[in-house]
């Protein structure tokens, strides 16, 4: 952290770095929410595990629209986000753009899947590249609360699933491809990661955890068939 961030850092964040009573460096960013000493990112003096990653073009060669997530968490201590306390939420979305048509809703179901298996609560915001309107996927990208808690599955993630039962046919072939084998999720990962230099990336525990959240998944995707008035109205078919 000294001499790869401290160092290194300009402006607003320069401002948030500091010393904790442990000793220890710590920052906390620039940010409209928990961006403060409470919630600060620290190092064992300076020393920090992480993983920092930019492979997307330059906003000026590809500009970006950022999207508020439909289901974003309300990140306040005492009132709820409306998903949180509304079981038909997800009429509401179906209703506004770009939800009401198109790939996006569907993208979202993905997008949540993703953020479950890795256990990713802090899904605030997306972005689409502008060029592609809404036809642009949404963009994976801030995954630095992902892979946190491997004993914990945060089922609320899920709430694009189970609030709309709604999945792309190809995006269960593949949660189904995983869960039959012979390759399972934690073995194509393992698989993935052997080759990286800094191998292995993941705790054991988080491998273990992506098969058992899967199993999640295609247990809520049941039920939303066996209640559903007709399936094709829950599994989309998207081979067009």
């Amino acid at each position: 952290m000294t001499r790869e961030l401290y160092a290194l850092a300009q402006g607003d964040l320069l401002k948030t770095f500091f010393i904790s009573p442990d000793s220890n460096l710590c920052f906390h960013g620039k940010c409209s929410y928990y961006c403060d000493t409470a919630h600060a990112i620290c190092g064992n003096p300076d020393m920090l595990e992480g993983s920092f990653a930019i492979f997307l073009p330059g906003k000026d060669a590809a500009p970006r629209k950022v999207w508020r997530h439909p289901w974003r968490r309300s990140y306040h201590k005492r009132r709820k986000a409306q998903w949180e306390v509304d079981d038909e939420y997800c009429e509401l979305v179906k209703e506004v753009h770009p939800y009401n048509e198109g790939r996006r809703l569907l993208d979202i179901m993905d997008m949540s899947i993703l953020d479950f298996l890795m256990g990713n609560m802090d899904r605030h915001h997306y972005e689409t590249f502008k060029m592609f309107g809404n036809n642009s996927a949404p963009i994976h990208l801030d995954h630095g609360r992902g892979f946190g808690k491997p004993f914990h599955d945060e089922v609320s993630v899920l709430a694009p699933i189970y609030q709309c039962c709604l999945i792309r046919h190809s995006t269960l072939s593949t949660l189904l491809r995983y869960h039959s084998g012979p390759q399972h999720l934690s073995d194509a990962m393992r698989l993935s990661m052997s080759v990286d230099p800094i191998t292995p990336i993941l705790w054991e525990p988080h491998l273990i955890a992506l098969d058992r959240r899967l199993n999640i998944i295609l247990q809520i995707i049941r039920k939303c068939v066996e209640t559903a008035q007709d399936p094709i109205h829950v599994i989309v078919n998207d081979y067009h």
